[in-house]
């Protein structure tokens, strides 16, 4: 039997699926078409939505997804850092690399968490927090794998965005709504792909099986 599902609240986190999906906003009409809901129902949704911030109306009456979604998105990202670190510290205690969970933030890679070995003499300094587009970079270019119908398996790159850094990344496949890459950076020499790439690949199955 199908669990019991509240249809209210499936259509009001729906309008903001469809709203984020929509950077110029949509008219009040031009969402109740896309959702195929009356508007007098869309009307109510809206309502509720816009007193707890999580929709916004500019001065043409065009909807948008509210800053209150900013404040939910940020109580979000303790709860990743803390399910994925464990496997991050293995990741960077195996192959004595600095390892890191990655998210998209707009057009941006967002580091998010950062682990760093703790037996090398020297290893790459990577700031939690630090951003780079997600166009460079072996975590920014793992994350856009997931938009490819091939499913490469992982990116490597080689100093692009410092030099001398070698970096392999992996997407977190199978998370709705977030859009993710686990990868290690490190200064010594090339990196072995047959040896690293099962590795990480293997972190980041890790790290999706933690989130779900």
């Amino acid at each position: 039997m199908a669990a019991e599902t509240s249809q209210t609240l499936d259509r009001g986190l729906r309008v903001l699926r469809v709203l984020a999906d929509a950077p110029e906003g949509l008219t009040v009409t031009e969402l109740s078409q896309r959702m195929a809901v009356n508007r007098t129902v869309v009307y109510r949704l809206i309502s509720t939505l816009e007193q707890n911030a999580l929709i916004r109306r500019d001065s043409r009456g065009r909807l948008f997804v509210g800053l209150g979604v900013l404040h939910l998105a940020a109580a979000v990202q303790p709860l990743l850092r803390d399910l994925a670190v464990p496997v991050l510290r293995a990741l960077a205690e195996a192959l004595g690399c600095t390892a890191h969970l990655t998210v998209a933030d707009g057009d941006e890679a967002l580091a998010l968490a950062v682990v760093e070995p703790t037996w090398t003499d020297f290893h790459v300094a990577y700031r939690i927090g630090s951003r780079h587009p997600l166009s460079a970079g072996a975590a920014g270019k793992a994350i856009g794998l997931l938009d490819e119908a091939d499913f490469a398996p992982y990116a490597v790159t080689s100093g692009e965005l410092q030099s001398g850094a070698h970096g392999l990344a992996a997407p977190v496949r199978g998370l709705e709504g977030l859009r993710a890459s686990v990868g290690i950076v490190t200064l010594d020499g090339t990196i072995d792909e047959t040896l690293v790439a099962p590795r990480v690949i293997a972190a980041a199955k890790e790290v999706a099986e933690r989130l779900r």
